[in-house]
């Protein structure tokens, strides 16, 4: 068994490890273990040595101490053992409990998310021939994957009672009695250890786990004979050259290293009384002590793994715990780990396909891991698959590669039709000597007396093979053991079951002693040593049949059928052989229970054949080698290679393993001869299991850094992340928790289509792609190693592992790996809203590779609303990319990494209610105990409700309030230079001015007048990456943007009103063209002025934006003439100009209470109301602050921001959400100021009436008829939100009626007015939004380039940052 490995100590008390399996350097000090960085109990190895006799030598041991790893005071394990068997059995395991950082057993296998997508080999199954390829293989310096459907299990894994057992079964196939009608059959565990297949007149017992039916067979090591192999049905190389498997069966000793049972052991009563019975039989000198592959001393065995003498339990049928069974596991399989190869559990193989591209093959499993199987639909149907460059070796036994060669050969792989034909069972047969007159002692049992042992399952045999005319009367008897787990029942079984066959003329006293026999099993227990069970002999016989079994596929399920197999001539034969050796005891003759109960049916534990060695595919399937045919001429598979008993044309009449791994030798070595490789013969050093591989894992050479190169390096630096994180989980015992999700859905090709990174986008993606029957679906299993990470890291992250299915994409089905799964990812996109994201790369089985990200949007909307919390965490918003950078996703925010490629496909997908309930049986907490399994569910149920029900119960939650620090701000603009601007009243305001970026073309003055209540930072946004003054700046515009008496100073709480304002705009007017003036020149174009003859030349107009009340305000400085129309080049006006119409939650303020809103709060709380709020303000703040949380809106914009419900107050939502990035959001109150109930009041009323007025108290209507004559030859853009819910769009429409009714202006004339309705946008998320940089922006900057630049200009986007941003597609995650 396996044990830690002792190491060196050097002087500074460090200890050595091995080098690691996979070459990646150090981090943080951990070095390679296992194939990954580990760092064991805080110190960092180095590489040591141990001599090939597996004894130890120290360094630095004081007066020569042993000592052991990590510091440990070593036991030698043979110093106290004597020579017989242990008292215990207890495999010799060390498990180190003292160290926290070590596991209980080794784990050689990996985790399937550390699976690459292709490998040089891919092997199937892991009993003797699937052991065999892949160590020859990973001596052989090639990359190695092996599969097995069961799990990996180590001795004290093993179960021992009956109920353990149970829970361990796994049953398939045809239940066919004679008396009942046929039925098909599945149930049980499908990754159980035992698998029983049920037949038609044939059934077979096999194993599943790391080590195949190595790990419960019988451990017999018996040599085919020669006359077997040279019956007709094998082919010509192995029929003509006898013994042609000598040296295989030489090389399979030399690593099983079978003995005998010692003689110098306690003697076994069942292997006397065999000996009795071979007297009786006239065998004598066909009796011997048969080599076994138990070990029967202490040491390591001949891969370097420290194994233990058996405690002779008799439990070898349902796996031994005491560490003696020399089993692949810790031979053939160890020592592929120790030469780099990678093993993954619970992967059962389903068939096997060539490459599209015509390089090796497609080997297709079901991974039952993370409780998949509750997916019954979609375990079978949505497979994973793994590419084999060069070869397959087919392993898995000879149902298992039989059933994956018939699936094949359905699936297109032109394999030989007799696939399948010419099965056998061995010629197995299983009875019992019931009752017999001696002292058996064959019930297995965990721990025997060391003075009283079971022994071995088998340890003698009845060798009568040889001497016949005909080979096929041979066959062996072998004695057997039955393993604790059936003992329970058999006297039950025995006494009832019918066709027994009792002995002749016996004395009533014989009967009596019979009777009490049977009396002492009932009371006393099975193991009463006089009772008739611990007086049962068992009997196992090899021999040969007709080898006419065959397995079929009945609804895609294998079926064995071999009817008439146990009523023929041979079997009838030696069932009276039996039932004479069992009568010269004094016992009853058996049958087995499915001979005698179900019509007289065989059951088998060494199914062989299906895929038969011969010469050509017309009688078989597989040539001498294992090559599999292509049909039925003499070509085959270059690198399909058979290695297990299916390859096996006939029966053998002997235990066949032996043969199996010869012939798996023998396949191995000539296609390392005819592919020129070397299997290195170098031996082992004892292996650390719970460390690391002696030599690393191989690499591909590559003659140059291709993409496929990248990829691979990528791939191999995320599969070292991948391993660091489970290592880390498992050194620090964290629990974890996992769960499996099937989503479904249409994504369609983005065949030269708009990519819209929108739900309406994704909308018509999804409506096209189910037009045209594109559909997809994606089966993944979500797994967090370290739960503590989950709920703590805001990224909280899980991995991802499974299969994308989309027909209509290239290369599908797609392979995912290591993908990332984000839990209520706070989305930096939109306020208020958490994502689930899911985030993978994945690969086709073209090779092609592609980047999946989607995610499902849980915002306000589903506050109170079960129906919409449904919809929202079922909906997956699907985009898929190609290409791009290869860089590490740790580099990259969830969101962004998607927009390094190009756009190939979007869509939706969503999880129907019936995968839903699917979904939660697969929940899955680990832990290395019950409480921390506990633990674990509790922690991750109680997060998700916890964020769940921040979003669902959004409106109680706590307010939001401002916070202290800054957050997201990720453009800094700083202006180029600040102005105090004295207006003619005296007040004193604020002119920021920002050069242009491009010099490209010629200088032009922009002027930017923001609303009330803010000031220049919504132009110039510092959360957003491009703002308006970026845009403009980098289109050759010098902006200007004032801050008014009414925006953000300190001034604005003097009851100054819009009216007041537009003084302030004049100064700003008159100082830039005082001191930054533009001229025309004689070709049209325009210059800065510099003096000279342009000090008497009139400086040109300047082109105005104005927002909102800044725009009122622009309206009444030019109706009442105090700005000059002259001045102005044109005017963009946001949302409104001359006739302010307010929305409908406006007008409720205004006519719905009693007392108009500006008198009520002046009354409680004065003169200034505060955008911005704390959690220190006044009680009556406070107090209007929770109270706000209640104001009617679209569910859809509920928020818990107090600054935002504040600002909602005053001038109504100024925002959709969703356009607003979180950043933003969460900082809203410090771009808003607050507003004077004098402005407020004239607001109100100005809005309600529909004009521009004066200020009080005689309000006088300024957009009259003699007035708007004065905003003659200004050229127009009026644009709204169409989800403005603060001025109704009847505001800008009514001033562009009255400009066109007034100045009847045509398309020709120069001067045109324009309106524009911004759909899917409210007021001010037309400047701030995420996305105006795309939606507004390019509009605007259109029309003033219309206006100031000549006719025919159109702005060209400067090769600058901004456009590399969006040109790559990161812009849109910004």
């Amino acid at each position: 068994m396996p044990s830690a490995i002792p190491v060196d100590i050097d002087t500074n008390g460090e200890r050595a490890t091995q080098a690691s399996g996979v070459e990646f350097s150090p981090v943080n000090g951990i070095k390679p273990v296992n194939g990954f960085g580990k760092k064991l109990n805080g110190a960092d190895a180095r590489s040591g040595t141990w001599p090939l006799n597996g004894h130890a030598q120290t360094n630095g041991a004081a007066n020569n101490e042993k000592v052991g790893p990590y510091g440990a005071e070593t036991h030698d394990p043979r110093q106290h053992e004597a020579g017989g068997p242990r008292s215990h059995a207890s495999a010799n395991i060390r498990t180190w409990a003292d160290d926290p950082k070590r596991a209980h057993f080794p784990r050689i296998a990996k985790a399937v998310e550390l699976m690459r997508h292709s490998y040089d080999c891919v092997v199937i199954g892991s009993g003797y021939g699937g052991g065999v390829a892949a160590s020859r293989m990973a001596r052989a310096r090639k990359q190695v994957c092996l599969l097995e459907r069961g799990r990996e299990r180590w001795p004290g894994e093993y179960p021992s009672g009956s109920r353990d057992a149970l829970e361990q079964m796994h049953c398939s196939g045809q239940f066919a009695p004679p008396y009942l009608p046929k039925h098909m059959v599945e149930g049980g565990n499908p990754t159980g250890l035992y698998h029983l297949v049920l037949g038609n007149g044939q059934n077979a017992m096999v194993g599943n786990g790391l080590g195949g039916t190595s790990l419960i067979n019988a451990n017999v090591f018996l040599e085919a004979d020669d006359d077997a192999l040279q019956l007709e049905q094998w082919p010509e190389e192995i029929r003509k050259n006898r013994g042609c498997l000598k040296k295989y069966y030489e090389k399979a000793a030399k690593v099983l290293e079978p003995e005998p049972y010692p003689e110098d052991w306690p003697s076994l009563p069942k292997l006397e009384l065999l000996k009795k019975q071979a007297d009786y039989l006239n065998m004598t000198d066909k009796f011997r002590r048969v080599k076994q592959t138990t070990r029967f001393r202490n040491g390591p065995n001949s891969c370097g793994v420290e194994m233990s003498a058996s405690a002779a339990t008799g439990q070898d049928p349902t796996g031994l715990n005491d560490g003696s069974k020399t089993t692949t596991l810790v031979t053939y399989l160890a020592d592929a780990w120790n030469w780099g190869a990678d093993m993954f559990c619970e992967s059962e193989v389903r068939y096997i396909t060539e490459a599209p591209n015509g390089e090796g093959y497609i080997v297709y499993f079901a991974w039952h891991g993370g409780n998949r199987g509750h997916f019954k639909a979609n375990l079978h149907g949505d497979l994973m698959w793994v590419h084999a460059r060069e070869a397959v070796f087919l392993g898995a036994g000879a149902i298992g590669t039989t059933e994956i060669l018939l699936r094949s050969r359905q699936m297109g792989l032109g394999v030989s039709p007799t696939v399948g034909q010419n099965m056998s069972g061995n010629g197995d047969m299983l009875g019992f000597g019931y009752n017999t007159d001696h002292e058996v002692n064959a019930m297995g049992r965990p721990s025997p007396s060391p003075y009283h042992p079971v022994g071995p399952c088998i340890t003698g045999i009845i060798d009568n093979r040889s001497g016949h005319a005909n080979p096929l009367d041979g066959y062996v008897i072998e004695e057997g053991t039955i393993p604790a787990a059936l003992v329970p029942f058999l006297l039950a079984l025995f006494e009832s079951l019918p066709g027994s066959m009792k002995p002749e003329g016996e004395s009533l006293v014989e009967q009596v002693k019979a009777k009490l026999a049977t009396a002492g099993s009932l009371f006393l227990g099975p193991y009463f040593r006089k009772g008739a069970i611990e007086r049962t002999q068992v009997y196992l016989i090899m021999s040969h049949d007709s080898n006419q079994a065959y397995l079929t596929l009945k609804d895609d399920k294998p079926v064995l059928e071999f009817t008439g197999v146990g009523r023929s001539h041979r079997v009838k034969q030696l069932n009276r052989v039996l039932e004479k050796a069992t009568r010269a005891v004094g016992g009853t003759f058996v049958q087995n229970p499915f001979y005698a109960i179900m019509g007289k049916q065989q059951i088998t534990v060494h199914p062989i054949g299906g895929a038969c060695m011969s010469d050509t595919g017309a009688t078989g399937v597989t040539n001498h080698a294992g090559e599999v045919f292509k049909g039925e001429g003499t070509d085959t598979y270059d690198g399909l290679i058979v290695t297990d008993g299916a390859v096996i044309p006939a029966a053998l009449g002997a235990n066949p393993f032996a043969t199996i791994t010869a012939l798996a030798e023998r396949s191995l070595d000539l296609y390392a001869q005819r592919k020129g490789l070397d299997i290195s013969t170098e031996e082992n050093q004892l292996l650390d299991l719970f460390g690391s591989p002696q030599h690393p894992a191989p690499r591909r050479r590559r003659k140059c850094e291709t993409q496929q190169r990248l990829d691979e390096r990528e791939e191999e630096t995320r599969i070292s992340h991948a391993h660091k994180s489970i290592m880390a989980a498992r050194r620090l015992k964290d629990h974890g928790f996992g769960f499996t999700e099937v989503m479904s859905g249409h994504i369609h090709p983005m065949k030269g289509s708009y990519y819209r990174d929108d739900i309406e986008g994704y909308e018509l993606a999804a409506r096209t792609a189910k037009s045209l029957c594109e559909t997809a679906r994606f089966f993944l299993s979500v797994k967090a190693f370290d739960l503590r990470s989950v709920v703590h890291d805001p990224n909280h992250a899980a991995n991802l592992t499974g299969t994308f299915i989309c027909p209509s994409l290239e290369g599908s089905p797609f392979m995912v790996q290591r993908g990332n799964f984000n839990i209520f990812l706070v989305a930096v996109k939109a306020p208020g809203t958490r994502n689930l994201t899911y985030d993978f790369d994945m690969f086709g089985i073209n090779e092609r590779k592609l980047h999946f990200h989607g995610y499902k949007v849980v915002d306000s909307s589903v506050a109170l609303s079960p129906t919409e919390f449904w919809k929202s965490t079922s909906t997956l918003y699907v985009t898929i990319t190609e290409g791009g950078v290869n860089e590490s996703r740790g580099n990259l925010e969830p969101e962004e990494f998607h927009r390094r490629g190009k756009v190939v496909a979007q869509g939706i997908m969503r999880i129907e209610p019936q995968d839903f309930l699917s979904e939660l049986l697969t929940l899955s907490p680990t832990g290395s105990n019950i409480f921390r399994k506990t633990k674990s569910a509790w922690n991750f149920l109680t997060f998700f409700t916890r964020k769940s029900m921040s979003l669902f119960l959004a409106p109680l939650t706590p307010l939001q309030y401002p916070s202290q620090t800054y957050y997201g701000f990720i453009n800094n603009t700083p202006y180029s230079q600040s102005y105090k601007i004295r207006a003619r009243d005296g007040v004193i305001t604020r002119l920021y001015v920002w050069e242009p970026t491009n010099t490209e073309v010629p200088t032009k003055n922009l002027f930017m007048i923001p609303g009330a209540s803010v000031d220049h930072q919504i132009f110039a946004l510092p959360t957003i990456r491009l703002n308006a003054v970026n845009y403009f700046q980098r289109a050759g515009y010098r902006v200007f943007v004032i801050v008014h008496r009414i925006g953000v100073l300190m001034v604005a709480q003097n009851d100054w009103t819009t009216f007041d304002a537009r003084l302030d705009i004049k100064a700003a007017l008159e100082h830039i063209r005082q001191h930054y003036p533009t001229y025309p020149d004689p070709d049209g174009h325009s210059s800065a002025g510099n003096g000279g003859d342009e000090a008497n030349r009139e400086p040109e107009p300047v082109y105005t934006i104005a927002h909102c009340m800044g725009s009122v305000a622009l309206s009444t400085g030019l109706l009442d003439g105090t700005i000059p129309a002259k001045w102005i080049k044109g005017i963009t006006a946001s949302q409104v100009f001359m006739n302010p119409i307010w929305n409908c939650m406006n007008m409720i303020k205004i006519m719905a209470l009693p007392i108009p809103a500006d008198r009520l709060y002046r009354l409680f709380a004065g003169n200034w109301f505060s955008c911005s709020t704390g959690k220190d303000d006044s009680y009556v703040q406070k107090a209007l602050n929770e109270l706000l949380r209640f104001m009617p809106d679209e569910r859809r914009e509920i928020c818990n921001n107090a600054s935002c419900h504040r600002v909602s107050l005053v001038f109504a939502r100024c925002w959709n959400h969703r356009n607003l990035n979180e950043a933003t959001h969460r900082q809203i109150d410090r771009f808003f100021g607050g507003v004077n109930m004098t402005l407020l009041h004239l607001l109100m009323k100005q809005g309600y009436e529909g004009h521009v007025m004066s200020n009080g108290p005689l309000y006088e209507q300024l957009d009259t008829p003699e007035n708007v004559q004065k905003l003659a030859g200004i050229p127009f853009l009026l644009f709204v939100g169409g989800d403005n819910a603060v001025l109704s769009p009847e505001s800008t429409e009514r001033t562009y009626e009255v400009l066109s009714d007034a100045f009847n202006t045509c398309m020709d004339d120069g001067i045109q007015y324009r309106r524009r309705v911004v759909p899917n946008y409210g007021h001010l998320d037309c400047w701030m939004g995420r996305n105006a940089w795309k939606d507004v922006y390019p509009f605007v900057l259109e029309e003033v380039d219309r206006v100031v630049r000549p006719d025919g200009y159109k702005f060209q986007p400067p090769r600058d940052e901004f456009q590399r941003l969006i040109d790559s597609g990161e812009m849109l995650s910004l």
